[in-house]
């Protein structure tokens, strides 16, 4: 994720950064400027018709404005609540280890506690891309080959560890306090969940193509409806419109998964290194 300051203004105009809209669709707007200007050619110069349907585009362009913007609205509400799950899971940790730090008394128990407490987002953030665990920190390395032992999904495993240790030290803690401490567990795995629910949930199918096809339909027909009206200024208005239709769903797609290790998605590396400080610094 870019951090950035959102009150800049020209300095936001004028930047510029490797997932830039433009740069992904470059050279299909050359493509599109091309086709614009033989449409527009053939129109006026070869067969000298002068056709107009500016109307009827600027109603259409309307619908298809309705249809990105909830797109788009659709997207970033999946974004939300992604982030949402993972402040939910900088709360749970910070708990669970005030938690374990001030009533489990088992010398042993208590920085196994710490251990998994502190692992399970770095292992939250690997579960919710390719699962590739080789890439966290050698020092989680040893626990999550442990881990794969008991079952492929590690986020599940790492809860039940937890979930069995605070059970093999019930008799330290009274009805309250274990039930407290089994709806911190809870909590990690609800969390787990709706990060999955996201992450697996893509938006329908057939309406993700309807909108494609809209936009390629209402593009492709812009220099036969414009260029009547417009002449050969139609290739800048054609481009420029299939820049921004284009750029709304490229930024739609971008977000709707917001875990992977794209510029707009979720920084989850730095809040589990949030997270693995702060339950350090708790359990010291």
């Amino acid at each position: 994720m870019i951090n950035y300051n959102p009150k800049d203004w020209f300095g936001l105009i004028f930047r510029f950064h490797k997932s830039d809209t433009f740069r992904t669709l470059f050279w299909v707007i050359v493509s599109v400027s091309l086709y614009s200007w033989l449409v527009i050619y053939i129109e006026l110069e070869v067969i000298e018709m002068n056709f107009s349907s500016s109307v009827m585009h600027s109603l259409l362009g309307f619908v298809i404005s309705l249809l990105l913007v909830f797109r788009t609205n659709t997207a970033y509400d999946r974004w939300w609540e992604g982030r949402k799950q993972w402040g939910a899971l900088v709360n749970v940790s910070r708990n669970f280890a005030f938690k374990i730090s001030t009533w489990v008394k088992n010398a042993e128990a208590k920085p196994k506690l710490m251990r998994y407490a502190v692992a399970y987002p770095h292992v939250l953030t690997e579960h919710l891309r390719k699962a590739d665990y080789s890439t966290l920190p050698d020092k989680h390395q040893l626990l999550i080959d442990d881990l794969k032992k008991d079952m492929h999904h590690i986020p599940n495993a790492l809860a039940k560890r937890m979930q069995k240790m605070v059970d093999e030290n019930s008799h330290d803690l009274d009805t309250a306090k274990q039930l407290a401490l089994i709806e911190d567990l809870n909590a990690f795995t609800d969390i787990c969940g709706a990060c999955e629910r996201i992450r697996k949930t893509p938006i329908p199918y057939t309406y993700n193509i309807f909108i494609k096809k809209f936009i390629f339909i209402y593009i492709i027909t812009m220099p036969i409806g414009f260029a009547g009206t417009f002449g050969y200024w139609t290739i800048l208005i054609t481009s420029f419109t299939f820049y921004i239709l284009a750029s709304l769903e490229l930024i739609a797609e971008s977000i709707e998964d917001p875990f992977g290790l794209d510029s707009d998605d979720l920084p989850t590396d730095t809040l589990a290194e949030n997270i693995e400080r702060n339950v350090e610094e708790i359990m010291s």
